[in-house]
């Protein structure tokens, strides 16, 4: 078993993961250290399934994001998946109406992305931006792979679309182009959370689209929406969805062709209209991304 100063030092390097069984094998191995090494586990006060992992002195005791408990797999059942799951994705169709299947493949991507941000979250505090950087850019990477496994052509890159009649050009930068002969189908933005970025998504669609006078399908990713909050020891979650701003929008701008979470908020499941625009993650990959292109 590794060290936690080896699995810090293992995910502070982009490069290493490169494939879906790069992915895997730090997953692995950060599931099986914080089986045994871990100071403690600390329980939401407010939402009891969220729970906050704790490192010993060699992580300077820090604690970790929130961790959705019901989500979060442990080592055997994380191992059981992982060594189908790149076949699952090859042959995604044959799961689109076993929803069990879909909810295995929803919380192994959570915990794979959750495993690569507590990770990061035993750095010292110096290093929490660029903490955040890695994490932002491992998981849109994951997506993309994700996405490739399903035999669709993926690229990432910053689009320069013309504005009529002024000789300037608007820049896209894109997290997923999904292209068909050449032709983008489908964009997606690909984010840890919502919190600050949700209004350009909207608005990246509405420019998108008028300047380039077509009607491209928009999409978001997203893994979560809850952050640490309160003090030691009464820790606690506190939603960082903001529903009021993406109703607004969704009626009064334009609405996305499809909002994808790995952790949906309760909020998410009851009201009807979030209910009609947000969906888990394995809805994109088993039947709307299908659509799309």
């Amino acid at each position: 078993m590794k060290t936690l100063w080896e699995i810090m030092s293992w995910v502070s390097r982009k490069e290493q993961f490169e494939k879906i069984g790069d992915y895997i094998e730090f997953s692995k191995c950060y599931l099986e250290f914080v089986t045994t090494e871990l100071q403690a586990e600390i329980i939401a006060q407010n939402e009891n399934n969220y729970r906050f992992f704790q490192y010993r002195r060699d992580g300077e005791y820090n604690i970790t994001r929130p961790v959705n408990g019901d989500l979060f797999l442990k080592l055997p059942a994380y191992e059981n998946i992982a060594n189908r799951f790149e076949s699952t994705l090859e042959n995604i169709l044959d799961i689109k109406n076993d929803m069990s299947g879909r909810k295995c493949m929803n919380n192994f991507i959570y915990t794979t992305q959750q495993t690569i941000g507590c990770a990061l979250d035993a750095l010292p505090s110096s290093k929490t931006n660029t903490s955040r950087k890695i994490n932002g850019d491992l998981f849109e990477r994951l997506i993309q792979l994700i996405i490739k496994k399903l035999g669709l052509t993926v690229e990432s890159e910053t689009l320069g679309v013309q504005v009529p009649h002024s000789g300037e050009m608007m820049l896209y930068q894109n997290d997923i182009e999904i292209k068909d002969c050449g032709k983008i189908v489908a964009i997606g933005s690909v984010k840890t959370s919502s919190k600050d970025r949700i209004d350009k998504i909207f608005l990246d669609k509405l420019m998108y689209n008028r300047l380039t006078q077509t009607n491209t399908p928009h999409f978001a990713i997203f893994l979560h929406d809850v952050q640490r909050a309160g003090k030691e020891p009464a820790y606690k979650i506190g939603q960082t969805f903001l529903t009021g701003r993406f109703k607004a929008y969704t009626i009064a701008l334009n609405p996305l062709d499809g909002v994808y979470y790995c952790d949906l908020r309760p909020v998410m499941k009851t009201d009807a209209l979030l209910k009609e625009h947000i969906k888990s993650l394995d809805y994109l990959l088993c039947e709307d991304i299908w659509d799309y292109i």
